[in-house]
């Protein structure tokens, strides 16, 4: 190689790389901070997000229902708002979920305060065709679900952004600490794929939970 070539990338290489030693010792290399944003809710935020729906807006009732689906079933937005009233069955206590992008289609159990809230939602409106109407009359739409829990969170003074992914997350963080089965989980949120279920499972302490015992 060319002389004036080679210092040319040897200065450049040293110009580039941070300096490594300190009084003569050599120093382990900086880490960088994870800077990365949570992107899902912890139990005690739904919480207050639900308590916020029941005590602020027009549609409380509807509202609350949104944000307890979206987080118990681990909805989409898109599965959320295209919910229509013969996928819930209250006497059997079940609703039916379509996920969307090719996801499995399964049954869930409906527990008791999602039977007493929809009870109370389908007598509100007894001909609606769609379990989340908008003031128009129309189904709610995916922006209108995000508008909703944008102000419920400011209500509920949450210290980060909220959008509905962060439901379907929160559902997946808190079902993978109950110690929910990989498999499990992946056919309760629709995966088609072990791999898109591992990151909830893969961060859970549950699964290590009986590698020791006193």
């Amino acid at each position: 190689m060319d002389p004036a070539v080679s210092n040319i990338i040897n200065l450049a290489i040293r110009q580039k790389a941070p300096s490594s030693t300190e009084n003569g010792k050599v120093l382990p290399p900086k880490r960088r901070k994870d800077t990365r944003a949570r992107k899902h809710l912890v139990p005690s935020e739904v919480a207050a997000l639900l308590k916020a729906a029941r005590k602020s807006g027009r549609y409380r009732l509807r509202d609350e229902v949104a944000v307890l689906l979206a987080y118990r079933h681990g909805l989409r937005a898109s599965e959320l708002v295209s919910l229509q009233w013969p996928q819930i069955d209250l006497r059997g206590a079940t609703i039916t979920v379509r996920r969307a992008k090719g996801g499995m289609t399964t049954e869930h159990p409906l527990r008791r305060i999602e039977l007493r809230l929809l009870g109370q939602l389908r007598r509100q409106e007894p001909e609606a065709a769609y379990v989340l109407m908008s003031e128009r009359g129309t189904p709610m739409s995916t922006s209108n679900f995000r508008k909703v829990l944008q102000r419920l969170a400011t209500v509920a003074k949450l210290p980060l952004s909220v959008n509905p992914h962060a439901l379907r997350h929160a559902c997946g963080f808190k079902l993978a600490a109950d110690g929910v089965d990989t498999r499990g989980l992946s056919h309760y949120l629709g995966h088609r794929s072990l791999q898109s279920t591992e990151r909830y499972t893969a961060q859970s302490a549950a699964r290590f939970r009986d590698f020791f015992r006193d």
